[in-house]
């Protein structure tokens, strides 16, 4: 359930929306529109595999649709006013029902989910951002991410390629912030927004403490970067994504060597 690749660099990838696993008693529930699982960060861990040495890694192989390890444990919206999905979601991004009639999660089974699934992966986090942290003096959390560029349940328009997310500026040295924007501007044929429509969720907003030696960034690429289409079979398109992994292993390397000032 918790995939972990050590490194001994003060940088760590978050996966939280690769996974695409399904326990029964969870698929049973879904109706087909939920048993696409079309929300998933579709090959995210292929797109940044062996960008950077040194990186630790941690991934959940399960799927967004059982309980969404990015978002708040209690529940609370990260984006109050807007258009999102919840811990359990109960619709997809298009705001379209996943459940079948009367077999959405209440609120025994979404505690059971937090425990099983949610939990197990933070505490694999947090485990892995001390243990960078206790080696160097501080910790750099890159929470990797995608999404379809277009999706007006959720936003109006087309999304950037880039979507760099700090909380306003809230979860990372100032540095941290401004390198990444620059490497993401200077991305010839890349479009880039920093705290636009994604601020960061809730694993860069825990996470974040400057003030602790702990920073966090995410990063959410628009799915058209580096897919064939943004539709099934979300085919993994190997040249775009090559010139996309340029452009990433850059904004890794340049996190693997920041350092405190």
């Amino acid at each position: 359930m918790i995939e972990i690749t050590h490194g001994d660099s003060p940088l760590v990838l978050g996966l939280p929306h690769t996974g695409t696993d399904m326990p029964d008693d969870c698929l049973a529930r879904l109706n087909d529109n939920g048993r696409a699982i079309a929300d998933t960060d579709w090959h995210i861990h292929t797109l940044y595999a062996g960008l950077v040495d040194g990186a630790t890694t941690v991934r959940t192989t399960a799927h967004r649709y059982v309980i969404d390890v990015n978002r708040d444990p209690s529940g609370e919206s990260l984006y109050p006013g807007q258009n999102t999905t919840g811990l359990c979601p109960l619709t997809d991004f298009d705001g379209v029902p996943i459940y079948c009639e009367g077999q959405e999660p209440d609120a025994a089974e979404v505690e059971r989910r937090r425990l099983t699934y949610h939990a197990p992966y933070h505490a694999a986090l947090e485990a892995e951002l001390q243990r960078v942290k206790a080696i160097h003096g501080f910790a750099v959390l890159y929470d990797c991410h995608s999404i379809r560029s277009h999706i007006p349940f959720l936003f109006d328009g087309t999304l950037p390629d880039f979507n760099i997310g700090t909380n306003l500026g809230k979860t990372c040295d100032l540095q941290i912030e401004t390198s990444v924007l620059q490497i993401c501007k200077a991305a010839g044929g890349y479009t880039s927004i920093l705290n636009g429509r994604f601020k960061g969720g809730w694993t860069t907003r825990h996470y974040g403490r400057p003030a602790d030696g702990l920073h966090a960034i995410q990063m959410e690429l628009g799915q058209s970067t580096y897919l064939s289409s943004e539709a099934p079979p979300w085919t993994y398109d190997t040249p775009r994504a090559d010139r996309l992994r340029a452009h990433l292993k850059t904004i890794l390397e340049t996190l693997s060597d920041w350092r405190p000032q």
